[in-house]
């Protein structure tokens, strides 16, 4: 059993019979341990007092069961019936739901009780999500390249040299990202089909590490870093938001008390980083970015940055990755003015190069072949890229031509919200999102579309969470959980909560609440996806540094991390040996080996950092 399982004194031995005989009669997807789970699924962090309450009960029976809310000392503080759901189509398991939101009384300890079985121990309160918040950003810290992690500020146990300024190379001197040369001809013929190559090389140290690898990605960096940024450029404009996250001092990072927010400060970590990836003036592509930087081949486990001796390149510049630099870079300019206008003036002169050069190569996809030594990130469709590059450039410049493309786009009055939120991949709603938000030179009307079209998304994915017995706010349409389906149900509750902001549906916040639940526990393996919150929490997610599964000397992954979570797919040997079959919601292993379903990512922690803000001032 893994860290932190706790097993309710009261369920017995039948109980357990009842459990494995339902997880081993609805199609597959049993692992070692998983049959001790308890069959009634909390939050196993809490319930705000004001807000929805909700339990889910596996069970075989068709009739209403009875329940009983219990507190710290067994007393009974309130009871009823279960409504039973049926079978949930996610998990293939016949269930209850437990609605207790009438309770308001804040306490530790309370526990579900129905059926045989006693729940995980939950609070209800407040302070949770705000501790939830904290971390979710604390994270980026420890995976920062080309710096010393500090123990004293990330903890003792993430302390390590700085990755990837120098290492001992193979029959030559490898100096990380200081100095990096293109992919060969060679090798380039067999990625892209040409023999691109470059006669430069960059400095690119710096950044974040994207995963559980040493790759730097782009597009993954982009959408990762606009979303810290989005989360406090919230806090700007919305009434009633809360800075508490963001302010200086916040966050546990060498650059608290500088004068400028910790949230703008470990933005500019990776900001720097995306600027580097540009290529030269002068140089064939002058103004692109870079698709990527990472080792030639895939590195084993564990693998710590700082002890990495394969050689480094970089990859042929993207369309897609330019975007991002576009956007990221046209954001930060507005956000950076008031703390540096130096770097605020680089970052827009960067931004309106890279819009430039984009339109100049507007093909210039990264294929799926390019997967050797890193992930290819591959995307042949940047239409939405240029819709939120151009939203980004036209909030913070207001100039026409901007304003042209932006109006020209399938995106400006299109449908830009599907049944995963967004992604790495298509983030057209991110554009969407700001000019909905930040003052810029549109109409009221055109304003006024935006938040209804937001309004509209939010209400829509909260009328699909009341069809789901686990409170699951993501619901695909073809009912499979895809790679990142933790990530995807941040992402659609960052979505609800914004409608929230719009509106102050009461409705649409309680859907933000409860798409936390499941994230937190309420789902049907019974354990939280974030690590270090609640009982039964994943804790050996795919990581070369973040190891303690393969070297106890390596700590797990730091508290606040996102597993990625169920995926049908079992795109990695590990899953697929032992998952064949899943249900879908219980495509998940937590072992390092699964990176398809247990992997770590920057993009996913952004995600959840972003709605986890809104969580804290709930």
């Amino acid at each position: 059993m893994g860290r932190g399982i706790l097993l309710a004194v009261t369920a017995g031995a039948a109980a357990l019979l009842v459990v494995i005989a339902l997880l081993q009669a609805s199609g597959g997807g049993t692992r070692a341990g998983m049959a001790a789970q308890p069959r009634i699924t909390v939050n196993q962090v809490g319930y705000v007092p004001d807000g929805p309450k909700r339990a889910t009960l596996i069970a075989q029976a068709q009739a209403a069961l009875a329940w009983r809310l219990l507190d710290t000392e067994g007393k009974e503080v309130a009871s009823g019936m279960t409504r039973p759901a049926g079978v949930d189509p996610t998990a293939r398991l016949n269930v209850h739901v437990i609605d207790f939101s009438g309770f308001t009384q804040a306490g530790e300890g309370y526990r579900i009780e129905a059926d045989g079985e006693v729940s995980f121990p939950f609070a209800i309160g407040r302070g949770f999500y705000e501790a939830l918040a904290r971390d979710a950003l604390n994270y980026f810290y420890p995976v920062r390249s080309g710096i010393a992690i500090d123990g004293a500020i990330a903890g003792e146990a993430y302390a390590r040299p700085a990755g990837h300024i120098s290492a001992p190379g193979k029959g030559e001197i490898n100096q990380g990202d200081r100095g990096v040369p293109c992919l060969s001809p060679e090798r380039s013929e067999r990625v892209y089909g040409v023999p691109w190559t470059c006669d430069y090389t960059l400095d690119v140290t710096g950044g974040w590490y994207d995963a559980g690898d040493h790759g730097k990605y782009l597009v993954n960096g982009g959408i990762s870093v606009a979303q810290l940024m989005s989360a406090y450029e919230r806090a700007l404009y919305v009434d009633g938001a809360s800075f508490a996250h963001f302010a200086d001092g916040a966050l546990a990072i060498p650059e608290a008390g500088n004068g400028v927010p910790d949230v703008l400060d470990e933005a500019r970590w990776e900001l720097e980083f995306l600027l580097k990836m540009q290529v030269p003036e002068g140089k064939p592509l002058a103004g692109m970015a870079h698709h990527k930087v990472h080792d030639t081949e895939w590195t084993g486990l564990p693998s710590l940055p700082h002890e990495d001796d394969k050689q480094r390149r970089l990859h042929r510049p993207s369309t897609a990755a330019t975007l991002n630099l576009a956007a990221v870079a046209a954001q930060g300019a507005r956000l950076f003015v008031k703390y540096d206008p130096a770097f605020a003036n680089r970052l827009l002169k960067a931004a309106e190069r890279a819009w430039h050069a984009a339109q100049a190569h507007p093909d210039l996809h990264a294929p799926e072949t390019d997967n050797m030594g890193g992930g290819p990130y591959a995307d042949d469709d940047v239409a939405d890229e240029f819709y939120w590059a151009a939203a980004e450039l036209f909030i913070t410049t207001g100039a026409v031509h901007y304003r042209d493309a932006l109006v020209a786009s399938p995106y400006f009055r299109g449908d830009v919200f599907r049944d995963n939120g967004f992604d790495w991949a298509f983030v057209a709603p991110l554009g969407r999102m700001s000019l909905s938000l930040v003052p810029n030179a549109l109409s009221a009307e055109e304003i006024a579309f935006f938040r209804a079209s937001i309004v509209e998304a939010g209400r829509r994915f909260a009328a699909l969470q009341e069809e789901r017995a686990f409170g699951q706010i993501y619901v695909p349409s073809n009912g499979e959980y895809g790679w990142g389906s933790n990530h995807s149900f941040a992402q659609i509750g960052t979505i609800v909560a914004r409608a929230y902001d719009y509106t102050r549906d009461p409705r649409l916040r309680e859907a933000a609440l409860e798409g936390a639940d499941y994230l937190l526990g309420r789902n049907a393996l019974g354990i939280s996806y974030i690590t270090g919150y609640g009982s039964h929490y994943a804790q050996n997610q795919h990581s070369g540094w973040f190891a303690h599964q393969v070297d106890p000397s390596l700590p797990h992954p730091p508290k606040g991390a996102l597993a990625g979570g169920p995926n049908a797919a079992l795109q990695d040997p590990f899953a697929a040996e032992r998952l064949a079959g899943c249900a879908p919601q219980r495509c998940y292993i937590d072992d390092i080996e699964s990176w398809s379903t247990n992997e770590i990512t920057i993009n996913w922690n952004a995600a959840l950092a972003q709605f986890a803000a809104f969580l804290a001032e709930q």
